[in-house]
């Protein structure tokens, strides 16, 4: 006798949820760290704390804290606990991969390694005081981390969707996820670009004395290519079918993003880096460039559908009827 399958197994609605807003938190907390990194910097705060992981060798430096103090202090307590929600995320979609899909668990491995990594560079940049690549490469790392968070919620949002039926039978046009990659390729070089200008000071030497001109220069030119990604991203994005109005609402966020990045990256030049505030903008304004990037490439792939809950099990075929045989 032909046994009956068992029926696919349905996710759970506040696992949805709870996933739905621990990855939402974690773009969050991703770009603030971002940001807070470069308040570090700004203020040259990376060496602060002298030691690593602790402060002065305590959790809570108290009797040294001050505003620097704080700062890197305030950056690693952030990371630290990113690193600890990845771990909740990761076993989530580990335990219930059966439920949840493919790609989940794949994503929050690798974002759990890149946070595992941005801790070592973290670590690296002050026992090396401050040396330039390993600035610049827990500055990348950061973002990349951004990028793939980002992209993990909103293709979670995705198959959710998808799972309702609001997005069946519109998919995306083939040539969207390839421009999508295309302008995340772009950001993140100039982000890479921009890091190695902040972390050799070039563009606070090429005001005091003409030396290092060659990369602030550089990086200015760079941001010309970068903008036409997320510009043509929100352009192209009214081809979009209207059943992607996220995806649509996320170009557009882009687009806007690039304009106030623009115009941030001038007023800092003007003002020769010397307000704060407008530096510290300028790499969050790119942070969330990144992490909306980020956000269209998670929703742009086709994803296939969550099993519906009450969807019945899937019995065997019904055998053909039997003629009555006379003997």
């Amino acid at each position: 006798m032909a046994s009956v399958s068992s029926p696919p197994p349905s996710l759970p609605g506040p696992l949805a949820r709870v996933l739905e807003l621990l990855t939402a938190h974690l773009v969050v907390a991703l770009v603030a760290l971002v940001a807070i990194g470069g308040a570090t910097r700004v203020m040259e705060a990376g060496l602060a704390c002298p030691d690593w992981p602790l402060c002065y060798g305590v959790l809570l430096p108290g009797r040294q804290m001050n505003l620097q103090v704080f700062l890197e202090w305030f950056h690693r307590l952030d990371a630290f606990l990113v690193g600890l929600a990845l771990l909740v995320l990761t076993a989530l979609s580990f335990r219930f991969r059966a439920c949840l899909p493919r790609w989940l668990a794949g994503a929050s491995f690798a974002a759990l390694f890149l946070v595992a990594l941005q801790g070592g560079l973290g670590a690296l940049t002050v026992t090396r005081l401050l040396a330039a690549p390993m600035v610049s490469a827990h500055l990348i790392t950061a973002l990349a981390l951004v990028l793939l968070v980002s992209a993990t919620h909103q293709g979670l949002i995705a198959w959710l969707a998808a799972g309702s039926g609001k997005t069946a039978g519109a998919p995306v046009p083939p040539w969207w996820p390839v421009l999508v990659l295309l302008a995340a390729a772009l950001v993140l070089a100039q982000c890479l670009l921009g890091g190695l200008m902040a972390s050799q000071w070039a563009a606070d030497r090429c005001f005091a004395s003409g030396e290092g001109c060659q990369w602030l220069s550089l990086h200015r030119r760079g941001a010309w290519i970068a903008a036409l990604g997320p510009l043509v991203l929100g352009l192209c994005a009214l081809a979009l079918p209207p059943a992607h109005a996220r995806l649509r609402g996320l170009a557009w966020a882009g687009a806007l993003l690039v304009v106030v990045q623009i115009l941030l990256g001038v007023l800092t030049l003007r003002l020769q880096l010397s307000v704060p505030a407008a530096t510290v903008g300028h790499q969050l304004v790119a942070a969330l460039l990144v992490a909306v990037i980020g956000g269209m490439a998670g929703a742009s792939f086709p994803l296939q559908p969550p099993p519906r809950p009450d969807s019945s099990p899937s019995s065997p075929p019904s055998p053909a009827p039997l003629e009555v045989a006379h003997g």
